[in-house]
This record gives C-alpha cells, structure tokens and sequence, in this order.
C-alpha cells in the first residue's frame, strides 16, 4: 500500500531523470523497497540508486540526491527523506498516513490484500498427482497445502487458476498395485504366496483383497494371472483414487481438473509427440532404444524415450502431458513436485522447449519431506511397508486448520518438523492456536463492547492520531505490508510468507492487548482502538482465508 506508492513515486522520479538525459529505458524499473531492520534508518529504504548508476552513468549518492529532489507528493506521505553511505534511500513516513491505512482497511474488508496485477492471465497448478497406489501421507499433505495456497495467492492477485491433479493410472506401479491385490486376496483362500518386498504391503491393501473377495467370491481364483492384475489393478486404482479424493476435499481441497495419465496413450498424444520431436530430428537411435536429444536444450544429458523393448518411459508421457497443458492455453505452468524430483527439472524443461514452447513459462516447486514427530520423538514412515501416518490420520488427530498452517510455516524446499502433540497445544508454541485466538480475542472484544451497549459506527470517522503508542504504530505498519506480501507470495511462488506475517502481527497484539485496556472511559481513544483492532481482524481473517485456514470467533 504504502510501499507501493513510494515504488511510484521512485518510478516517476527516474522518468523524469531519465528523459532528461535522452534514456530511453524499456525494461522494468524493478524497484526494491524494504522495510529496514533498525527503525532509525527509516520506515521504509530502497538501493535503487546503486542498482540504477550504471543505467544512467552517474555515481550512487548523486542518483539518490536526484531521485529525492523530484519526489512528488511527499508533503503528504513522508516526513523525512535522508541518503546513507553509497546511496541508500532512507524513507519516514508521518503518523497521518499510517492512520489512513487503518480507515482503508475497513472500507475494503474482505478485499483488502486483493490486487489485479495477474490481469487475468490463465495459469495452472499442478499439484500433489500422487500415483493412486496407496493413501496420501503428510508428504502429500505438505504438497497439497503449498499447492493449493499458491492457487490461492494468485486468484488473490488477479490470476484465473486451475488446480489439476495428474492421476498417474498407468504403467508398472499400476501392475504391481494389481499384483499386490492377487497375492493378498489368494492368501485369503490359503494360497501360500511369495510376495515380494517392493510390493504394496499396507493394511489397506488386505482390505482391498477382503472388498473384492466379497463381491466377487473365488472368480479371481480361475482367472488367468495378467487379466486378473489388470482387472483388480484398474479396481484398486479406482478404489484408493476415490479415498483421495475424501482426503483432498477434508482438505480443503477442490480440482478443476483430474488428467488420467492413461488418456494420453488411448488418444495416441504420447506417440504423436514422439513423432512430432521425430520431426524436428530430435529423437535418434541407441542401443536398439529411441533418445530424446535433451542436452540440447539444457539438460545434462540425452533422454530415452523409448525402451530397447519398445515401451515407452515415464518421462514420453510426461513430455505429451506438459505438451497438452501449453496447447490448453495457459500462460503459466506450475508443476508442485517432491524434493526427489530435482534431477527431474532440467529435462522436462528441455522438453518444453524442444516441443516450441517457453521453458521460462513452466515453473516447478519443490517440496522439502516432513519429519513428523510426537513430543520431539520421529514417527516413522515407509509407503511400501505399510508403517506410515497418512494425512486422514494426521487431519483427524490435529484438525485441518492446524496440519495446513504448519504445513506452510516453513519454505517449501527446506525440510519441516511437524510435531503432532505440538500442533495440539493451545499455547503460544502451537503457531496456528497463536494466530487463531488473536482473531477470537478480537471478536471477544466486540461482543464484550455490545453487551456493554458500547455502540461503534464503521460509517463515521474517528480520530486515529490518539494511537501514538510505539506498538501502534508498529502494527499499522504491518497492516500496511499485507498487500505487499500477498502480491510477493504469487510473484515469488512462496506461501510462507503469509505465516511469517501473521506471526509477526499477532506478536506485536497480543503483548498490546496483554498491556492496554482496550474498552475504557475514555470514548475518542476507546474508539481509536476499536479501529485498530476491526483492522487487525480484518488482516488476520484475510490472511487465513488465502491460506484455507479458518477464523473462529470463539476458542
């Protein structure tokens, strides 16, 4: 808000700057402000100047003077300009304009924290796409929440936003779901069976085996082997799809689109676009197999396409679904992956480009694992054994709110503790309880107020110079930043930062209403606090909406 003002205010100066010496500059400006780290140096300071000598062939402090000297409008928003060392631009604003922040924040509720600067552009996330072999666990869970809130930022800042769920229901992990099946349901009739370690050994997979004894009987018993795997493959499938689906949805989860991976070979997309790189001499021969040349186009190394044996690889079909999602009309793809698909990247993005579309249009996230933890102590997990927490498991213990919130408390590509009992706690130490009853404590006072008969009219103005406190001040500073880090959230694909946010601003109430009493006799400045704290509702409600978080009025 006022950080964005100034950016303008910056921007027109080195205009004027600029035209004055016959620049002519066609790129963005890409001015940085910040928010300095000691608050004698100002409320808000810039390096622009540095950044920008070169550009216009002058030293630092002499840029900085000048951008200062052609500010327009600062008799209204700043107090006090001063330039420090090489350049920096050091920035004070006036109390008047913190206290406006406040009035703007309750004239647009629910808006505020919104902007347009997607202008509509068509962009979509792809996100958690787990293989329907097994239920999701609070990996998936972490995929699913930094997928689902970078939806959120971006339809927040203006972008249309699909979220799509890649089912991966074909290939050999498929096979060996059906296999797993057979060897469980014979086992139930006492066939001794040899089942072999890397197979799905879940408990879920018995009661597939128990579902499908049930209703079919000893069918499966007179079957030939490969139909019977094909046929409890395309079941079990179905069956533990269907699951996620539940999770994702208790979730708060909903997908415009669900992509069956096995479409692309019904319709033929995976060998059209082996004929169309065929085309454009980019597959060859090796080995008796088909290479894609990927290092071309970045990647480290050549890529097969095709086996020795004629069936093709995980990565053709994921060359023809990256192909289909450009040809669908997005202008922006975001692939939420997990950390081990890092040495992923390179070739997929050479893939993109290979095929004629933009590789710096394709952006993929990685997602760090989750340690999960009770009371300090590591819970263990393992997919193929069957000794894992599943996300159900963990949303049922801890509630959805919490596993979301703590999901996104750290960056996306570092690792998270996820300590279960913590996430139970009602303390501060739990960060979702910590935002949460700051929003409750809020809603506690206002009903307070009315059974008080204490009237406030939104309508009419108040007199907000009468909130001079330091921690006043430093939460309507941070009432300013929230549409700043919404928008940075969706430029730079990060949804911690909101976390990060509403700690900060609830830390700095909470000490405030520890220490001052909110409702008094003292009307104009019971009334100025009323402000304050609807603002703060407002933020924190917002904040926690983008994050699918919800709000209570009562804890």
């Amino acid at each position: 808000m006022i950080d964005s003002y100034l950016v303008e205010c910056i921007e027109n100066s080195l205009e004027q700057i600029a035209s004055e010496k016959g620049i002519e500059v066609k790129t963005p400006w890409d001015i940085t402000i910040e928010v300095p780290k000691i608050e004698e140096h100002g409320d808000y300071a810039t390096n622009v100047a540095m950044v920008k000598a070169r550009v216009f062939g002058e030293p630092p402090r002499k840029l900085a003077e000048k951008i200062v000297g052609r500010l327009q409008d600062r008799e209204n928003l700043i107090s006090d300009i001063n330039i420090a060392g090489p350049g920096f631009i050091n920035f004070f604003i006036k109390n008047s304009a913190w206290q406006e922040v406040i009035r703007v924040i309750i004239k647009k509720a629910e808006n505020y924290g919104k902007s347009n600067w997607g202008r509509g552009a068509r962009v979509q996330v792809e996100f958690v796409s787990a293989n329907p072999t097994g239920p999701l666990h609070v990996g998936h869970g972490r995929g699913a929440a930094v997928g689902d809130v970078i939806a959120r930022v971006l339809e927040a800042t203006g972008h249309k936003v699909s979220r799509e769920y890649y089912v991966n229901d074909a290939g050999r992990q498929m096979e060996i779901l059906g296999h797993s099946i057979l060897l469980r349901y014979l086992e139930l009739f006492g066939r001794e069976v040899d089942f072999p370690e890397d197979y799905y050994q879940g408990e879920y997979i018995f009661d597939l085996a128990r579902e499908i004894k049930e209703e079919k009987g000893d069918y499966y018993l007179g079957v030939e082997e490969s139909r019977a795997i094909a046929e409890l493959s395309e079941y079990g499938g179905k069956r533990i799809l269907d699951e996620i689906k539940d999770d994702l949805n208790r979730f708060g989860i909903e997908y415009e689109c669900w992509f069956s991976e096995k479409s692309l070979f019904e319709n033929s997309s995976v060998s059209r676009t082996i004929e169309e790189l065929k085309g454009r001499g980019l597959i060859y021969d090796k080995d008796g197999a088909q290479w894609f040349k990927s290092s071309e186009f970045g990647d480290e190394k050549d890529r097969v396409v095709v086996r020795s044996n004629g069936a093709l690889t995980y990565f053709a079909s994921d060359l023809a679904y990256h192909k289909n999602k450009f040809e669908r009309g997005f202008e922006k793809v975001i692939d939420v992956w997990g950390a081990d698909h890092h040495g992923y990247i390179d070739r997929i993005k050479a893939g993109v480009k290979a095929l004629g579309f933009s590789d710096e249009a394709l952006e993929i996230i990685l997602v760090q694992l989750v340690n999960l933890l009770r009371k300090g102590e590591p819970v263990a997990m393992s997919t193929r054994k069957g000794e894992f927490v599943t996300l159900r498991e963990v949303m049922e213990e801890v509630g959805k709110d919490a596993a979301r919130y703590i999901f996104l408390t750290r960056r996306s590509d570092s690792h998270l503790d996820f300590d279960l009992e913590l996430a139970k706690e009602k303390s501060s130490d739990n960060p979702v309880y910590y935002v949460q009853y700051a929003h409750a404590r809020i809603c506690s006072l206002f009903r307070v107020a009315k059974e008080e008969n204490i009237e406030v009219d939104w309508s009419r103005d108040v007199d907000l110079s009468l909130l001079n406190l330091p921690q006043e001040k430093r939460m309507m500073k941070i009432l300013a930043q929230f549409p700043s880090v919404v928008n940075n959230s969706a430029i730079f694909l990060e949804p911690h930062r909101l976390p990060y946010y509403l700690n900060d601003l609830v830390s700095v109430f909470h000490s405030y209403y520890n220490k001052n009493r909110i409702i008094s006799d003292n009307r104009p400045l019971m009334m100025a606090r009323f402000w304050l704290a609807r603002s703060i509702q407002i933020v924190i409600k917002n904040a926690l909406n983008i994050l699918g978080v919800s709000a209570p009025e009562k804890m």
